[in-house]
């Protein structure tokens, strides 16, 4: 399938074509024919799949064929962070090339001054983060009475976020009648089918990939290792190839920053990346990474939303997340477009919990590698629904449990222990303490 096939606007095929672009991805081929007849639409897909060329050329190609009759705006995108709204706009811009229609962007952490300016002058597509289009609201602004359009990009970290009473908010001033109401995201929870039902008229629904899922070219592998040693078993796994670029995720906007100085200090040029952060510090940051000038991104999960970076060859998980469905969105900034990546976590006994939920959540084995100089001192106790394939510090399989053992976890295998061994050797099994009570549930 082209694109000239799913019935766009030449001027949009010739802005894609000067881009390179000519295959529509799964999500663009089952979206973009519903958004063109004028249907509200539910859609799922993982990140880096194309979905904002799944609204936007449609959305597009609706407000390039009639022109605007004022300087109210006629289609809006709320997007969750300022990095994806920054992100969205650059590439409806860049769609627009050969067509009339003008655009702007509002987020918080910056001043107002341009933002009321491009308003005043007007727009056809306003892109902005929930928080600041409130602000604007209450300056009065902003007017969105004559919104035909409005898409909601990411809605599930939105809800995450907590921006649920702003979009009710910001819904409250659009039309009701002939609005077409698009709901884009990566997971469809219930609250998020709940709220659509509330705002959007019979909706066709698209999901081109199952809920969780991750990219096949993606391999995940996991270093045990003691929490005081992070620090150094990071600067490890940097230092064997100073060219690679990695997206290195810490839980607290502390301690990315820590982390972020450590590694300067070492002598890795790297930058950090949170909520936090000024506007301005936030995208030289993230240009610098694009750029290659930062080889390393230290980055809280928030404010790694909307990141967009062709090739990124390696996540690492410094820190596992405290949400299971959050590793998909992590190291989703990898393995795009079918490309090969790296998903990398260090884990600590304290981190075993949250690994086994991630991996009930992805139904999917984990290679575990103790690296050589940093197996704990004390192997970790992986409980029921152990990672996976566990591998000590020589390359050689660690033993595995007897076939018969009960607890069974996704894919059937029996959980394996890693153990550092002698060079060229296995150790011997370690017996297996009783198991008391019931494996805590993801």
């Amino acid at each position: 399938m082209s694109f000239q096939s799913l019935g766009l606007a030449p001027t949009l095929l010739r802005a894609l074509s000067e881009q390179g672009y000519q295959t529509p991805t799964p999500i663009q081929q089952a979206a973009i024919p519903l958004v063109l007849e004028g249907h509200d639409l539910l859609a799922g897909a993982q990140t880096g799949t194309g979905k904002t060329a799944a609204f936007g050329l449609p959305l597009l190609q609706r407000l390039a064929a009639t022109p605007q009759r004022d300087r109210r705006p006629r289609a809006l995108v709320l997007a969750p962070t300022r990095e994806l709204a920054l992100q969205v706009h650059e590439n409806l811009r860049a769609y627009t090339r050969y067509q009339r229609v003008s655009s702007a962007v509002v987020y918080g952490g910056v001043g107002m001054g341009q933002q009321l300016e491009a308003l005043r002058r007007g727009v056809d597509l306003l892109i902005a983060c929930p928080g600041r289009l409130i602000d604007h609201l209450a300056r009065g602004s902003v007017d969105l009475s004559a919104v035909e359009v409005l898409v909601l990009d990411e809605a599930d970290r939105m809800l995450d976020m907590g921006f649920l009473p702003s979009i009710k908010r910001i819904l409250a001033k659009l039309p009701r009648q002939e609005r077409q109401t698009l709901l884009f995201s990566a997971t469809f929870a219930d609250p998020i089918k709940q709220l659509a039902m509330e705002f959007m008229r019979s909706p066709r629904e698209v999901m081109v990939t199952p809920r969780n899922t991750v990219a096949e070219t993606i391999a995940h592998r996991v270093h045990p290792v003691d929490s005081g040693r992070k620090r150094a078993l990071l600067l490890h796994l940097l230092a064997a190839d100073t060219r690679v670029q990695t997206l290195v995720f810490a839980r607290t906007k502390h301690g990315s920053d820590r982390l972020a100085q450590f590694l300067e200090k070492v002598g890795v040029r790297a930058a950090a990346i949170h909520g936090n952060k000024s506007q301005n510090q936030r995208q030289r940051a993230l240009a610098e990474f694009k750029a290659g000038k930062v080889k390393v991104l230290v980055a809280t999960d928030i404010a790694a939303r909307g990141i967009d970076i062709d090739q990124l060859p390696r996540v690492i998980n410094y820190d596992l997340p405290m949400v299971a469905e959050d590793y998909v969105h992590r190291i989703g900034r990898t393995g795009r477009n079918g490309a090969s990546g790296q998903a990398i976590s260090l884990v600590a006994q304290e981190d075993a919990r949250l690994l086994r939920q991630i991996v009930r959540l992805l139904g999917r084995d984990m290679d575990i590698q103790e690296v050589e100089g940093f197996a704990p001192a004390t192997p970790i106790r992986w409980g029921e629904g152990a990672p996976g394939k566990a591998r000590a510090a020589g390359g050689a399989d660690a033993p595995r449990k007897p076939a018969g053992h009960r607890g069974r976890r996704p894919q059937g295998k029996a959980p394996r222990h890693a153990h550092a061994g002698a060079p060229g050797g296995h150790r011997p099994p370690r017996p297996q303490p009783p198991r008391h009570g019931a494996t805590p549930q993801a």
